[in-house]
C-alpha cells in the first residue's frame, strides 16, 4: 500500500489527489479526535457477545487457521474471494460467536474443569495414541503443530470445549427421533426399483439436412450470446520459488552421494513384520501367559480373556522403528511363527508373536540420484528465495514492470498474449504455460492494467504478475464461428426430433403398447436395471433417469433427456420393492444415530441463538471485512 501511495504521488495529478486525501484525514482528526482511532469497539473488536469481546487478532487467527485447514483439504491455497464465495467467512464468524455465547453461559453457571480432568481428556484422545495404544507425547506435539496450535493454546482451547460440551450435552440429552420418522426415512432410503428402458440417440433422429444460409443466419441471431467472445487478458508473471530456482542449480555427484549415505537406511524399504502383542503389568503374569501360548492357546483367545479385541492384539504389518525399542529388537530377531520371551518395555512387559515377514530392500543410488539432486537444489534455493523477493519488491517499488524487474534480476518472465477467465486461450485450449496450482488468472481478472499487484504466495515462494492489456468481450460475426453454429444447430435439431419421437413412444405405451414392440420399430434394444435405490448409480443408467424412476408409479412410463438432449431415454417402472424396517439392523441403527445428531444439533442451535439474543450480540462489519478481505 505504501509503495502504491509513493507511486501515486510521483506526478502532479497524484500529488493533488494525495493532498486532498490527507486533508480529509486531518479534518476527520479534528472532528472526531485522534484517540477514537485507537480505542473503542470499531477498531480492535470484530464482535461483542455479552461481556466477551472477540478481538480482531483473535478472529484473524481463527479465520486463518480455518482457511489453512480447507486449503490442505483442497490441495491448493484458498483465496479470500473463494472463501467468501463458499460462505466460509460467515460460517467462521457464526461459529466464533456461538462459542463465545456458550463461554459466557458457562461463566454464568459457574462451570469449571480441573487441570487433571483436561489432562485425562487429552491423554484419552485416540488421535494422540501411539502404536501401543497409549498416549504418545511426540504424536501429540506433531498433530497439534500440524493444525497450528501451541501446547498452551491447545490446552486452553480444550478447557473451553469441555465446558461447552457440559452445556450442549445437557441440552441434547434424552432426545430421540420418533419411530414413525425412522420408519418413513428407512423406506425412503431403502426402497428399490426396477425399470426397462430404451435409448434414443442420433441414429433414431434420422437424417438431418444441412441448414440453408438463411436458417443458419437466423439461428445465429437468436443464439448470438452463446457464441460471444469472452474477455481476454494479456498477462505476464514471474515465479520465484525453491522448486523453480532449484531447476537452475547444479548439484555435484559428491554432494548427492553424501546425502544418500546419510539417508540410506531411510531411503530403502524397511523390513515389515505382522506382529501380535499383549502387554502385562509384570513379568510373572507375562511368563505364565507365555506358557499357555506355548501349550497351544491362541493370542486371540488370550486377548479375549483380558478384555482385548483382535484389533488390540494384532498390530498388523509394522516396521521396527514404529515399536517400543525393546519390543522392536526382540520381535525383529524372532523367526516367523515364534513367540518371544517376556520383554520389558516402556509400557510394561510384553509378549509378541511374529506371523509374517516381509523382507526389506536397500536403496539404490542410481535410481534415486535424480530425486536427491532435485531435493538438494530446492533446499539450497530456499535461501535465495527471500533475497530475490526483497530485490523484486525493490524493483517493483521503483516502478519497474514484472518483465523489466525479472530481466534485471536474471529471472524468466512468462507472457501470455490472451487468456480468458477459465484459463483458456482463444483457440479454446487450456494455457499450458501456467504452473499447476497457480491461481494467477483469477487474480489477473480482479485487477487492471497498470496496477501494482501484491505478490501471490506459491509453493514456498512468490509470484509477481502484471496485466498488460485487456480485450473486452464482444459479439462474434457468423463467419468467425460458422462451424460451431452449424454444429450447435444440428444438436438442437437432433434433440427436437428425439423429444418428439420419445413423446410419441410414451403416448403409445400409456395406451397399452409394449416397450419391446416400440423398440423394435425404431431398431433399438430394450435394456433393464433392477434393485437400485435412490442414491445408487446402476451401470449404464444416468442419475437423472434414476431420479425420474423414483418419481414414477409402478407400471408408469416416462422420458428423460440426457447428454444435453443428444440422447433421450424412455423407461417403464416394472417393480417397486418397499423394505421392511428392521430396528435391529445396522442400517437402521446408523440412521437413528444420524437423526439423533441432527435433532441434537437443531436443539443446541436454537439454544445458542436464544443465548445470543438474550445476552446481546453486536458485529463490527468493518473489522469483519478487514479480516476476510471483503473491503479490498
Amino acid at each position: 500500500m505504501l509503495r502504491g501511495m509513493r507511486k501515486a504521488s510521483s506526478n502532479w495529478l497524484g500529488k493533488t489527489i494525495m493532498a486532498v486525501v490527507m486533508g480529509v484525514l486531518i479534518i476527520s482528526f479534528g472532528v472526531w479526535g485522534i484517540a477514537d482511532i485507537f480505542k473503542g469497539f470499531g477498531q480492535s473488536t470484530v464482535a461483542k457477545v455479552g461481556s466477551t469481546e472477540i478481538s480482531l487478532n483473535e478472529f484473524r487467527q481463527t479465520y486463518t487457521d480455518r482457511l489453512q485447514q480447507i486449503s490442505r483439504q483442497f490441495g491448493r491455497p484458498l483465496t479470500p474471494d473463494q472463501a467468501r464465495a463458499f460462505g466460509l467467512d460467515r460460517q467462521v464468524l457464526q461459529q466464533t460467536i456461538a462459542e463465545a455465547a456458550l463461554d459466557e453461559e458457562a461463566r454464568r453457571l459457574g462451570l469449571g474443569q480441573s487441570d487433571e480432568q483436561i489432562r485425562q481428556v487429552i491423554m484419552n484422545d485416540p488421535n494422540f495414541k501411539g502404536v501401543g495404544g497409549s498416549f504418545d507425547p511426540n504424536r501429540f506435539q506433531a498433530v497439534i503443530r500440524n493444525f497450528g496450535y501451541t501446547e498452551q493454546r491447545y490446552v486452553s482451547e480444550q478447557r473451553k470445549v469441555s465446558l461447552r460440551r457440559q452445556i450442549t450435552g445437557t441440552i441434547g440429552a434424552g432426545l430421540e427421533p420418533p419411530k414413525t420418522m425412522i420408519d418413513v426415512l428407512t423406506r425412503f432410503q431403502n426402497e428399490q426399483r426396477a425399470i426397462e428402458f430404451v435409448r434414443l440417440d442420433a441414429a433414431q433422429a434420422g437424417t438431418i439436412d444441412a441448414p440453408s444460409p438463411e436458417a443458419l443466419a437466423a439461428y445465429f441471431e437468436d443464439h448470438k450470446v452463446q457464441f460471444r467472445a469472452p474477455e481476454y487478458r494479456k498477462i505476464s508473471f514471474v515465479v520465484v520459488s525453491p522448486e523453480e530456482i532449484g531447476k537452475w542449480s547444479e548439484v555435484s555427484d559428491e554432494d548427492a552421494k553424501k546425502v544418500f549415505d546419510q539417508r540410506k537406511d531411510r531411503l530403502g524399504t524397511p523390513e515389515k513384520r505382522q506382529i501380535h502383542q499383549i502387554v502385562f503389568p509384570n513379568v510373572a503374569e507375562a511368563q505364565a501367559a507365555r506358557e499357555r501360548l506355548a501349550g497351544g492357546m491362541s493370542f486371540e483367545d488370550l486377548g479375549k480373556e483380558r478384555g482385548l479385541s483382535s484389533a488390540d492384539v494384532d498390530l498388523g504389518l509394522v516396521t521396527k522403528s514404529s515399536l517400543d525399542p525393546a519390543v522392536g529388537d526382540a520381535a525383529f530377531a524372532l523367526p516367523a511363527g515364534e513367540i518371544s520371551q517376556p520383554i520389558q518395555g516402556r509400557l510394561g512387559t510384553s509378549i509378541v508373536k511374529v506371523d509374517k515377514i516381509e523382507p526389506g530392500s536397500e536403496a539404490n543410488y542410481a535410481s534415486l540420484v535424480g530425486d536427491i539432486k532435485r531435493e538438494i537444489a530446492t533446499e539450497r534455493a530456499r535461501v535465495k528465495v527471500n533475497d530475490l523477493r526483497d530485490k523484486m519488491e525493490d524493483e517493483r517499488g521503483g516502478g519497474a514492470s514484472v518483465i523489466d524487474a525479472a530481466q534485471k534480476l536474471g529471472l524468466t518472465a512468462v507472457t501470455i498474449d490472451a487468456v480468458d477467465r477459465s484459463g483458456r486461450a482463444p483457440n479454446g485450449q487450456p494455457v499450458t504455460s501456467i504452473p499447476q496450482g497457480l491461481d494467477v488468472v483469477s487474480q489477473a481478472f480482479n485487477t487492471d492494467v497498470g496496477v501494482d499487484n501484491d505478490a501471490i504466495s506459491f509453493k514456498g515462494g512468490y509470484v509477481w504478475y502484471d496485466v498488460l492489456a485487456i480485450t473486452p468481450s464482444r459479439d462474434r460475426n457468423l463467419d468467425e464461428v460458422r462451424d460451431q453454429v452449424e454444429a450447435r444447430w444440428r444438436q438442437d435439431q437432433i434433440a427436437a426430433k428425439l423429444k418428439t419421437k420419445a413423446t410419441e413412444m410414451v403416448q403409445k405405451l400409456e395406451q397399452g403398447g409394449k416397450l419391446a414392440d416400440e423398440a423394435a420399430a425404431i431398431n433399438a434394444k430394450v435394456e433393464t436395471a433392477s434393485g437400485f435405490k435412490r442414491d445408487d448409480s446402476p451401470a449404464g443408467v444416468p442419475a437423472n433417469v434414476v431420479a425420474a424412476a423414483f418419481r414414477t408409479a409402478k407400471d408408469g412410463v416416462g422420458q428423460t433427456a440426457v447428454s444435453g438432449g443428444s440422447e433421450v431415454i424412455v423407461f417403464r417402472v416394472t417393480d417397486i420393492v418397499e423394505p421392511a424396517a428392521d430396528a435391529t439392523s445396522d442400517a437402521v441403527k446408523k440412521l437413528k444415530d444420524s437423526l439423533d445428531r441432527a435433532l441434537t444439533d437443531e436443539q443446541v442451535a436454537s439454544y445458542v441463538n436464544k443465548l445470543e439474543t438474550d445476552i446481546g450480540t453486536t458485529i463490527n462489519q468493518a473489522a469483519f471485512a478487514q479480516v476476510t478481505g471483503a473491503n479490498q
